[in-house]
């Protein structure tokens, strides 16, 4: 039994046990199972529907509450966990939700658990007894779908966002009922970006999310304080540059405009020679694919159509070819020197690796083909001991200079739908980016 995709999931408080909801193959909208082994630990029957949010009740005995888009709240106990009451049809009495449920979460006591809805209600209920104790008052309230609720540490105030672009504080009175404290507002341009879907109440911080994935973060202390909000990328990340190079006043200058005459396919720079530029273009007497230029300006190296590398000495701006080294079975796709100068490596369409020696041009590390599909970028470490390999694989690879390729470390499923770029910050981490929209740092332990 399997989910087609993940909505919500929640740890076990003695963090043996993982409970996951969403879109069911079949009929399979929950599975709880056991972290290690990940054997199931109890069967969800009771809904019809996707099965939005999932929670774990806190404290022992184990409790799991679930909702959905079949307008129920669902209460189950183990483990193995069974199906033991459902608060369905309750709203006809108007003690329960009329839409979509999107979220349940129990108090970080146990004693109590609240689901949020798009019937613009908050329901709270006896975490024991499952009976419904109260809800979070309309006066005031949202008049919009509420997504999500999170709850303050000490159990005693809620957090809740809603389509209305709001997040609302309430404090939960003796009677089990929410009233309205504070109503915050995010910073944005109103519009269908700005919803707001996903909160937390972390110690003293309120962080809330948006549909435009706009992260905002508030202080639970201080709620009048000016709010820190941050955006992460929304499409993939195609280019990563790490530098550390002070700028004072107006020390960029002037841009300059240089016509190469047809559509360029590579620009490198050289930090020691900062007026000179590589541009590699499409019209030639080869195909270009890629290219490098030495730190110290004196060489380039052109990458072909044909797998072949083309080495040039520079003077000026003429370029000399001084050898050509064919290794490749396939188009070059990247190609970088390391920071000492003292070796180069080359990648292919073709997922394979190779690392030169730059002075006698002969090959230092091969047979580096674990990767599955092409290889899109490379890294050096700043002491040129290891190189990073990205491909459209997924998987980031980290080479040690002086071990067998064999040897290597494997970062798997990196970035979903391949890695774009890498770079190292230091001789122990890489930063990666990708198709998925995200930026990751991976610390790298030599073996």
């Amino acid at each position: 039994m399997s989910l087609g995709f993940y909505l919500d999931l929640q740890w076990s408080c003695d963090r043996q046990r993982i409970v996951a909801s969403g879109d069911g193959k079949g009929k399979a909208f929950v599975r709880a199972f056991m972290w290690d082994s990940g054997t199931n630990v109890g069967e969800f029957d009771g809904h019809s529907k996707r099965v939005l949010s999932c929670a774990f009740k806190p404290t022992q005995p184990f409790r799991i509450v679930t909702c959905g888009e079949d307008f129920l709240v669902n209460f189950y106990e183990g483990p193995p966990f069974k199906f033991k009451l459902s608060h369905k049809y309750a709203f006809v009495i108007g003690r329960g939700h009329s839409n979509f449920v999107n979220c349940v979460r129990f108090f970080p006591d146990g004693s109590k658990f609240v689901s949020v809805s798009s019937d613009k209600k908050g329901i709270i209920y006896d975490g024991k007894t499952r009976e419904t104790i109260g809800e979070l008052s309309s006066e005031d309230g949202h008049k919009g779908c509420i997504y999500a609720v999170s709850w303050r540490p000490d159990s005693k105030q809620v957090l809740t966002v809603s389509a209305e672009k709001s997040a609302k504080l309430w404090e939960i009175t003796e009677d089990g009922n929410g009233k309205v404290t504070k109503t915050l507002e995010c910073p944005g341009s109103g519009g269908v970006e700005d919803i707001l879907v996903g909160c937390l109440w972390l110690n003293d911080h309120l962080v809330t999310v948006s549909l435009g994935g706009m992260i905002t973060i508030f202080s639970a202390s201080d709620p009048d304080k000016l709010p820190l909000s941050f955006s992460r990328h929304l499409k993939s990340v195609n280019s990563l540059v790490v530098r550390r190079l002070p700028l004072c006043g107006n020390q960029c200058g002037d841009a300059e405009v240089v016509d190469v005459g047809s559509q360029p396919k590579d620009l490198n720079l050289t930090p020691l020679s900062p007026e000179l530029a590589l541009v590699s273009t499409d019209s030639g007497v080869y195909a270009v694919t890629a290219s490098a230029i030495a730190p110290d300006g004196s060489e380039a190296i052109v990458g072909g159509q044909d797998g072949k590398l083309h080495i040039y000495s520079i003077n000026g701006d003429t370029l000399t070819e001084e050898a050509v080294l064919e290794k490749h079975r396939g188009a070059i796709s990247v190609i970088r020197y390391s920071p000492d100068a003292s070796m180069f490596v080359s990648g292919d369409l073709n997922r394979e690796v190779v690392v030169w020696d730059r002075v006698s041009k002969a090959v230092k590390l091969n047979n580096m083909l674990y990767h599955s599909a092409r290889i899109n970028c490379l890294a050096w470490s700043p002491d040129s001991n290891m190189v990073a390999t990205g491909s459209l694989d997924t998987c980031v690879i980290i080479y040690e200079i002086g071990k067998p390729a064999s040897s290597r470390i494997t970062i798997k499923g990196a970035h979903l739908g391949g890695v774009y770029r890498l770079s190292f910050i230091d001789d122990c981490t890489v930063v990666s980016s990708g198709e998925d929209a995200c930026v990751r740092l991976w610390t790298v332990s030599p073996q």
